[in-house]
């Protein structure tokens, strides 16, 4: 495995080399810069991997549907309308801080942040999220109330290591594994070991996840079987690094919720559904949505609280 902080320069050359105004400059520093080390060459190689493995090569963003028909949208028909459903999307978006008053740990807008639990284990909390910690004689118990996180759980086969969110239960003894709880679905992925996933308030048997997979469930009690990916991407936040691959739309947005004020809302379903492919600092929210713009037939309208998404001619 290469340096963390390798690997992030690299996709960070990656990411320059592909915008579009890279020079030729540019590409023999990139050149020069895998060549100082073998650990340098090997960065190079695995950021190569992952971008090629999205399908990026070369273009931040696509879509199949670039000739899609421009909507109109006028500011008083988003001031007289769209504003009204930002109200509602909010209120159903409450996030975290909601949880404040029964979470142990929770994260803002924008915030990640790693905790130390009792036993050795840690957590990565990604922005927006509310966790409880329950530790027993029998079992550590965690509650996932909001948003996403990876739990690194140290090895305890006198106490299994539980972890109930979106209606279901994830159970490990000594793993890695990240859970994120988005609109209509929980989705837990595994970095390493294996963990038993039970959907639908454990009234499903039970589905075994191992490293490199990863299982969907919905409140309403449906849990897919395992699904082959590679984790490292899945769980790109970790390391500040958003990586879409063909991500439609509205999907890509209440990613980008995550770590930027405001509500976003997209005028109509066809925008929802396009898709986007690209590799994107998270902690730059705003070149995100510029990119959006540059490589998509959207539009974004800026207004006080509120961005809406539309298709063209305000």
């Amino acid at each position: 495995m290469p340096d963390v902080a390798l690997s992030d320069e690299a996709i960070d050359w990656l990411v320059a080399l592909n915008s579009g105004r890279a020079t030729d400059q540019d590409r023999a520093s990139f050149a020069e810069w895998r060549a100082r080390s073998a650990a340098h060459e090997l960065a190079a190689q695995e950021a190569e991997a992952v971008w090629h493995g999205v399908g990026i090569a070369g273009d931040r963003a696509r879509t199949s549907e670039r000739k899609a028909s421009r909507a109109k949208l006028t500011r008083r028909a988003v001031l007289g309308g769209g504003v009204l459903v930002a109200g509602g999307w909010a209120l159903g978006q409450s996030g975290a801080l909601s949880f404040r008053g029964f979470a142990d740990h929770v994260t803002g807008t924008g915030e990640r942040r790693s905790v130390m639990l009792p036993d050795g284990s840690s957590v990565l909390l990604n922005a927006g999220t509310a966790l409880s910690v329950n530790f027993g004689e029998r079992e550590r118990a965690l509650r996932l109330f909001a948003g996403e996180a990876t739990f690194n759980v140290r090895p305890d086969p006198s106490r299994p290591f539980i972890v109930q969110a979106g209606g279901g239960r994830t159970r490990a003894v000594g793993t890695a594994f990240n859970i994120d709880i988005r609109p209509g679905e929980t989705v837990v992925t595994v970095l390493e070991g294996v963990v038993e996933v039970a959907g639908a308030a454990f009234a499903t048997d039970a589905v075994v996840v191992r490293a490199d997979q990863r299982v969907r469930y919905a409140a309403s009690g449906r849990l897919s079987g395992p699904q082959a990916v590679d984790a490292d991407i899945e769980t790109a936040w970790r390391r500040g690094k958003l990586i879409f691959n063909r991500r439609p739309l509205g999907e890509v947005v209440a990613e980008i919720e995550r770590y930027r004020s405001g509500t976003i809302i997209i005028a109509g379903s066809r925008l929802r559904a396009l898709e986007v492919t690209g590799v994107f600092d998270l902690d730059d929210p705003e070149a995100i949505l510029r990119t959006i713009e540059e490589t998509l037939p959207v539009r974004a309208l800026r207004l006080p609280l509120v961005t809406v998404l539309h298709g063209g001619g305000v």
